[in-house]
């Protein structure tokens, strides 16, 4: 019987040996105590594959590769030389991504171009973190941001932070319409921390920091229980693409 089996598998072997262990409890005491062993041993297989795979889930970091560069094409994203993401367009963030703790070498081209790179990073992933991976600038000062993310949320409650990823726009605050300041001087580049709230909809704005000028309204954001969000700020106060929110759940 081949071992390649899953967590389930043993089980219902398991299961399956156990019945056959107490047909002949009382009549067959050996064929009794043939048929427990049996149960016994997919028990502990059944165990040890859960635990494995636990184990594997705690240690590999989960990643999230964002296009913010306001005047690159699509991208490809490479890592150690194998493409993890294909024609990334700006403002789009990738699938989550899972990687085993280490240190990697990432390469960014143009969608379907390997001959001329963007950019060429090397980091380093920590086990069991999240992280938001932020192509950020032209393509001529292209950068590539790590950012840390907080997927734990209180149960039937909300998180959010701020990102600020617009290279033409200065400090901005981050408010409630006509109201209180959440953040203040939120610089390019800067994320803030993490906000928990009450699941609800709000009308959002970023301001010019220290001013009641609004440079972006965002009108009826939502946030639901038991969900964490980033929003991101991308483009340009002046230029194309504009200035705007992107929400992205973690």
């Amino acid at each position: 019987m081949s071992e390649n089996r899953t967590h389930s598998d043993y089980l219902q072997r398991a299961a399956m040996y156990d019945t056959l262990s107490q047909f002949y409890k009382y009549s067959n005491p050996e064929l009794h105590m043939q048929f427990y062993l049996k149960h016994m041993k997919y028990i502990n297989k059944a165990f040890n594959t859960m635990r494995i795979q636990a184990q594997q889930m705690q240690t590999e970091a989960n990643i999230r590769i964002l296009n913010t560069s306001p005047d690159a094409p699509n991208l490809d994203i490479y890592v150690n030389g194998k493409r993890v993401a294909r024609d990334l367009p700006f403002k789009e963030a990738s699938q989550v991504l899972a990687f085993k703790p280490g240190k990697y070498h990432v390469d960014i081209y143009p969608a379907g171009n390997m001959v001329n790179s963007v950019l060429n990073k090397k980091i380093t992933i920590e086990p069991g973190q999240s992280y938001t991976w932020a192509i950020i600038d032209s393509v001529k000062k292209m950068r590539l941001l790590v950012y840390l993310n907080q997927p734990e949320v209180p149960m039937n409650e909300a998180k959010v932070r701020f990102i600020h990823l617009s290279p033409d726009t200065h400090a901005l605050d981050m408010a409630v319409k006509d109201r209180d300041v959440i953040f203040p001087k939120v610089a390019y580049k800067q994320a803030t921390e993490y906000l928990a709230l009450s699941p609800m909809t709000v009308d959002l704005e970023a301001r010019e920091a220290g001013t009641k000028n609004v440079i972006l309204p965002m009108p009826n954001s939502q946030f639901k229980a038991n969900e964490v969000y980033t929003i991101a700020l991308v483009g340009l106060s002046k230029g194309s693409p504009e200035l705007q929110a992107i929400v992205i759940k973690e």
